[in-house]
Parts: structure tokens; C-alpha cells; sequence
């Protein structure tokens, strides 16, 4: 009797405990909360029009698709920023000796390969004297910059580069990539182009290649380089994909195939902007469109006709109508982020088609009554209109053409696929042609009297006033004395407009509403982009949180 009370006592026991934990679990369970957080993982996919053919700095020039891609890959001695200035990447340094011939390079050290190899002055040397190479594959005046150049190894972070002669620009070439001499070393300048390195290769950008990866599927993955992202990355792979076509790249986008097109153009904007899944971000590109008058023109021959003609032009219905808005206007042959830009300087050539027919009434070029053309005696005012065979140059050379038939000159237009030939022969009046300027604001190669023979001087403008200036500037080191010259040669440009500036282009990004966090900023490179790529992130996960309390009454 005694034992059988014992068992109802440890049974009673046990049921009140268990009542207890089954009360507290509910309790807990109450007190609990299910809540998304962002989570790893993921593949961030941008869609790109064109494909890549050497992923290798000294020979990306010609293709767009290379020139990005190596941007992300690969650095050089130093940058341009987005001040147009030329800054510190891999070196920490430079001094220029007094007689302004000499550059000596200090590098970081903390520079490492892709692979964890330190960077030197070895690759420094290494890579800048295979551009020196008769048997170089890549730009013949590329080559011609370097061969005269002397370049002295002074020790392991220490590199010198001797010059003929002073020449600022220069300093812009050391922002080319560097390749890496541990890997490339036994490699000959004429095999070069041939070498597998260009299909994966080791850099020292904020991006690398996966290993073995070949491109027959159109793709190409890159992973964030540890050494740039510290604290890592809640997307662990950016793959490119490549399209032969805007429709192709249009449609791919709108079903949800890639996350980002890294340049929509202007004929794809107007069906990009209305996806509902879709973000755009537009910036200024270092490039512009100009209209090119030739000197030795049949009708161009005179300052008051081509100012007439910047007058009859409306350049923002230009951009409106041909670019669906994606340019920006401005004058004169600098980009507003260059240092030399000084609008100051200029003429601001706004729609004003009065002005331009009192200008060519003024040159001689009079409208006879019963006449649509202008003419001068028996002579016609007919422009030759010069445009590559390609969108949106045609569609832009045609609203030229309306624009200047409303002020009675008539206008023909030929196409050609290879316009710097075309240009070469002198056969127009104008041409619509593309400038992609360098950082440096020297525009000898462009506007010099020498260029008339040896350059781009296309439009065979022969002032030698202007062309001392352009000599003068290259020669000095400092901005500030530099500045005067440019000063100088744009009052030149101004009086004489061998050129006028159309707009400056655009660059459109679109990005997926999938892709969280993503803050775009300035882009002035194409890894500007990615600048908060750490930040972003594609997937979430359920994690339990303790709920918040109620608000006290």
C-alpha cells in the first residue's frame, strides 16, 4: 500500500511537468517570428551585345566587348579618374626629371597577380617591351609610341621610362594594362595573339576568369578577386553572355534570361524603359559625334557658311528624335571633363534660323526669286555629306539634311563602310564622324599642321597659330602652364570652326528589380558599375527571429 501511493505521487509529478513544458513551448512558439533575410548565391547574369576576342590589354583596342572586359581584369601603372586626371593604380608614384624626359614609377606593394604573385617592375618592363616589338600584332602606332621610349628596371618596385623628348600625353599610356611576365615570359610579340592566355588570363583587376572556360557556349564567368572584395560578396559569380543582336539581347532581357544589358542602345530604349522589371541608369560616355567641315570643300570653304550651318542646326531635336534623348549637348572639341574644356572660350551654337541665313546671305549665298536652293551666281549650295553605313548615323545624316533643306541648302548624302578611308580622300563637304578623345586634352594628332599629312587633320584645317599652341602644350608637364595654350587654340577653333560638336553619348544600364541593393553612381569606366556590387544580392532565406512586442497601452 505504502509503494502504490509512491507510484501515484511520481506519476502526478511527471503529469504537472509535462503540462509545464507543453505550456512553455507554447509560449515560446508565440514568441517567435519567420522573417527573410539576404542570402549568398546566385548568379548575376548581364547580357552583352558582341563578343570578346582577346581578353588581353594590349591588344583589346579594336573591340568594344574587349576593351570592357579587360577594364575589369587588368590594371595599370595608373587611372583616369573622373576628373579626367590621370591618378595612382598600381604604382603609388611618379616624378618627372626637370628637363621633363624622364618618368620613374614607384609601384604599390601590395599589388598581387590573380594567381598571389607579387607584381614587380619585372612585369612593368616585361610588358611594355613587347609593345616595342617589330613583330607586335597589335596597333602599328602603338608600337611607334613605344619604340621611342627607353625603359630602365631600377629595382623590384622601381621602373623608368626615358623619352625623346618632353611629351605630356605619355603619361596616359601607363594606364594600360599590365601582363604578367611570370606567366608570358618565354612568349614571343608574334605569338601573342595566339596564346591561350587571351581566353583566361591572370590579371590584377577587381574581376577574374574562372579557370578553363571556353567561349563556343557564348558565356564567360568572372569572380569577384578577394584582394578587392574583403569582406566578400553575396553574389559569387558575374557571367557575361553574348549576343549577336540587339532583338537577340532585347528579347533575352525581356524573359528574364540576364539580369543586366550592359549598353542599351538607343534603338532598344524605347521597348527597354517600358519593362515593368527593369531599372535604367543612364551616364555620360567619353565619346562624341561631330560634324566635320572640309577646308578645301566645294562649299565649306568659307568661316560664315559653316557658321550658318551650325545655326540652321536644332542639335537637341537631333538627339530627341534620332537617339530618343540619350545625348547631351555641348561645344567645342573637349568634353566637359576634361581640364581644357572652357566653354568661356566658345561660341554656344543654339537653333537660330534667322542668324542662319543672314550669315549666308552675307557669304553670297543668296536665294533667287522662284529658286528652293541657294546659290552663288550660277553655282548651287549642295553640302556633300560624308556618314558610315551604319544606325544611327544614317537616320542622323538624314535630320541633318531636313534641317539644312528648311534654310535652302541642299544636301547629298553618301555612306561608306570604312570611313577613315573615305575620309582620307577629301571627297566631301562635311562628314558626321565619332570622336573617342583621350584623357590628355592634346589634340595635335587632330588639328595640327602636321596632322594635315601624318594625322587625323581630315578636315585639312592649316592654321599654324593653332598648331603652335597644340606643339607648346604637349611639351610642358604642368596643368597650370599647359592651360593658356589650350585657352589659345580654342579661340582659334572657335573663329575658324573647322568642327562642330553635335552631343556627347550616353551609356544606358539596364538592370532586373531582381537584383537587390543595386546602387548605380557615376560611370566613367566600366567597372564603375560594380562600385556597391557588395552590397548586392539575388536571393533571400527564412531565419526565426524573436518577435517584436506589442506597443504598451
Amino acid at each position: 500500500m505504502k509503494l502504490h501511493l509512491r507510484w501515484q505521487i511520481l506519476l502526478a509529478v511527471l503529469g504537472l511537468l509535462l503540462v509545464l513544458s507543453i505550456l512553455s513551448f507554447q509560449v515560446q512558439t508565440a514568441a517567435l517570428c519567420t522573417t527573410r533575410v539576404p542570402a549568398s548565391g546566385g548568379v548575376f547574369i548581364e547580357g552583352v551585345l558582341g563578343a570578346p576576342q582577346y581578353l588581353n590589354p594590349l591588344l583589346s583596342d579594336p573591340n568594344p566587348v574587349d576593351r570592357e572586359l579587360v577594364s575589369l581584369l587588368f590594371d595599370g601603372l595608373t587611372q583616369v579618374g573622373a576628373d579626367g586626371r590621370i591618378q595612382p593604380a598600381l604604382a603609388e608614384s611618379w616624378t618627372v626629371s626637370e628637363d621633363g624626359r624622364t618618368l620613374q614609377f614607384t609601384l604599390r606593394d601590395d599589388a598581387f597577380w590573380h594567381d598571389g604573385t607579387a607584381i614587380t617592375a619585372a612585369d612593368v618592363l616585361f610588358t611594355y617591351s613587347l609593345l616595342q616589338q617589330e613583330a607586335f600584332p597589335g596597333s602599328p602606332a602603338l608600337r611607334a609610341l613605344w619604340q621611342s621610349v627607353t625603359i630602365n628596371q631600377i629595382d623590384e618596385q622601381t621602373v623608368e621610362f626615358v623619352l625623346a623628348e618632353p611629351y605630356a600625353p605619355f603619361l596616359e599610356a601607363t594606364t594600360r594594362g599590365l601582363l604578367p611576365a611570370h606567366i608570358l615570359a618565354d612568349v614571343p610579340a608574334a605569338e601573342l595573339a595566339a596564346h591561350p592566355f587571351n581566353q583566361s588570363p591572370i590579371g590584377t583587376g577587381p574581376w577574374q576568369v574562372q579557370p578553363d572556360q571556353t567561349w563556343s557556349s557564348n558565356r564567360l564567368q568572372l569572380t569577384p578577386n578577394p584582394t578587392n572584395w574583403r569582406e566578400g560578396t553575396s553574389i559569387p559569380i558575374v557571367e557575361f553572355r553574348f549576343f549577336p543582336d540587339e532583338t537577340s539581347l532585347l528579347t533575352a532581357l525581356t524573359n528574364g534570361e540576364v539580369t543586366a544589358v550592359s549598353h542599351v542602345t538607343p534603338t532598344m530604349l524605347p521597348e527597354t524603359a517600358v519593362l515593368p522589371d527593369v531599372r535604367l541608369f543612364t551616364a555620360v560616355t567619353p565619346r562624341y559625334t561631330e560634324l566635320l567641315f572640309n577646308q578645301v570643300g566645294d562649299a565649306t570653304t568659307s568661316p560664315e557658311v559653316r557658321q550658318a550651318l551650325a545655326y540652321a542646326l536644332d542639335r537637341q531635336a537631333l538627339v530627341d528624335q534620332v537617339l530618343s534623348g540619350q545625348g547631351i549637348l555641348f561645344e567645342g572639341p573637349y568634353l566637359p571633363s576634361s581640364w581644357a574644356y572652357n566653354p568661356a572660350q566658345l561660341t554656344a551654337y543654339s537653333y537660330d534660323p534667322l542668324t542662319a541665313t543672314a550669315r549666308l546671305d552675307a557669304a553670297g549665298w543668296t536665294l533667287p526669286e522662284g529658286q528652293t536652293i541657294r546659290q552663288n551666281g550660277e553655282t548651287p549650295l549642295t553640302i556633300r555629306l560624308l556618314t558610315l553605313d551604319t544606325e544611327p548615323y544614317r537616320s542622323l545624316a538624314t535630320a541633318v539634311q531636313e534641317q539644312w533643306t528648311a534654310v535652302n541648302v541642299s544636301t547629298t548624302i553618301s555612306t561608306t563602310t570604312n570611313l577613315r578611308d573615305a575620309l582620307a580622300t577629301g571627297q566631301f563637304d562635311v562628314a558626321l564622324v565619332d570622336i573617342t578623345p583621350t584623357a590628355d586634352p592634346d589634340l595635335y594628332d587632330f588639328w595640327s599642321q602636321e596632322a594635315m599629312v601624318r594625322g587625323q587633320n581630315f578636315a585639312q584645317w592649316n592654321n599654324r597659330r593653332a598648331s603652335e599652341a597644340l606643339e607648346n602644350a604637349r611639351q610642358l608637364w604642368n596643368e597650370t602652364e599647359r592651360r593658356p595654350y589650350y585657352d589659345a587654340f580654342l579661340r582659334l577653333f572657335d573663329s575658324s570652326l573647322p568642327a562642330l560638336t553635335l552631343f556627347q553619348h550616353t551609356s544606358t544600364y539596364a538592370l532586373s528589380r531582381s537584383v537587390n541593393e543595386a546602387d548605380i553612381g557615376y560611370l566613367s569606366t566600366p567597372r564603375d558599375r560594380y562600385t556597391t556590387f557588395a552590397n548586392w544580392f539575388l536571393l533571400y532565406r527564412d531565419v526565426t527571429i524573436s518577435c517584436p512586442l506589442p506597443p504598451s497601452s
